[in-house]
């Protein structure tokens, strides 16, 4: 068998600001929007170079858990996009924090050999108080 991750999925409060973030900060191309009013439910799936995909979903009648911004807890703890450069990491960090979003670290060089910039998306930050981070990196050498 060989196994690939298809996509990530992402509960948010705002469809459309997700799909706009993805796409201005990163390209993300996005598919069609899915829903399914019986159940409460909406979707769009952001596609990335190299095939690698987003589903960002909202729903109205469950109650997904919110947490503090950049809350650290057990599981899925941040995203990791790749964006070519490190001149690339730092004007998209300094893009990112002149509209707004919060940069928890960097730009900064790690000890395993990335170049990282870690930001919360629009679902993430106070507004959608969900912990995970965005990790704009690029591996130097």
């Amino acid at each position: 068998m060989k196994a690939s991750i298809d996509h990530i999925a992402l509960w948010t409060t705002d469809l459309e600001r997700s799909k706009q973030f993805y796409a201005k900060y990163f390209g993300a191309h996005a598919g069609r929007e899915y829903a399914n009013p019986s159940k409460g439910f909406r979707s769009i799936f952001l596609g990335f170079e190299g095939g690698a995909r987003i589903e960002v979903m909202q729903t109205s009648k469950l109650s997904p858990v919110v947490l503090e911004p950049g809350a650290e807890r057990m599981g899925l703890t941040h995203i990791a996009i790749s964006v070519g450069s490190v001149e690339q990491v730092d004007e998209l960090t300094r893009r990112l924090k002149e509209d707004g979003f919060a940069i928890l670290d960097g730009p900064r060089r790690t000890g395993d050999g990335y170049y990282e910039s870690v930001a919360l998306d629009p679902g993430r930050r106070p507004v959608g108080r969900a912990p995970i981070a965005l990790t704009m990196l690029r591996r130097v050498p």
